[in-house]
Order: structure tokens, then sequence, then C-alpha cells
């Protein structure tokens, strides 16, 4: 009683083929298929992106503040 037995499991596919039909059930493991080919190609492009890092970006700060702010000190 503690396993299921050749026809407990014919019975389970035999529900499952009525359930959802021989195409379905293909066209699920079909997008499954894809979603695996998906993260694995997401994967490899992520191992590309860290491999080559970007050039850090730097702000210049020399050039002088001519402008003015207007608001400072003024009550509204």
């Amino acid at each position: 009683m503690g396993s299921m037995s050749i026809w407990h499991w014919i019975v389970v596919i035999g529900v499952v083929l009525l359930l959802f039909g021989r195409g379905k059930i293909s066209d699920l493991m079909g997008d499954v298929a894809q979603g695996i080919k998906a993260f694995k190609k997401g994967m490899a492009d992520d191992e590309k992106t860290a491999e080559k890092p970007e050039p850090v970006k730097t702000i210049d700060n020399s050039a002088p503040q001519t402008a003015q702010r207007s608001d400072v000190g003024s009550k509204v």
C-alpha cells in the first residue's frame, strides 16, 4: 500500500490525457523548453556583461558656477 502500482500510474496518465488532451501537453512541454532556453540565454548574457565593465563616468566640477539662485534669502 506504500507505493503505487503500475495500474495506478496508468489510470493517472489516462485521466491527465483526458483532461488536457495530447495537444495541450505537447504545447506545454514546448513552452517549458522555450523558457529553459531563454533562462540559459539570460544567464549567458549576464556573464558577458560582468566580464566587460563599463568605464567609470566622472563629472567635471572645475568650471566655475556663475549662476546664482534668486530664491535664496527671500521670504515667500
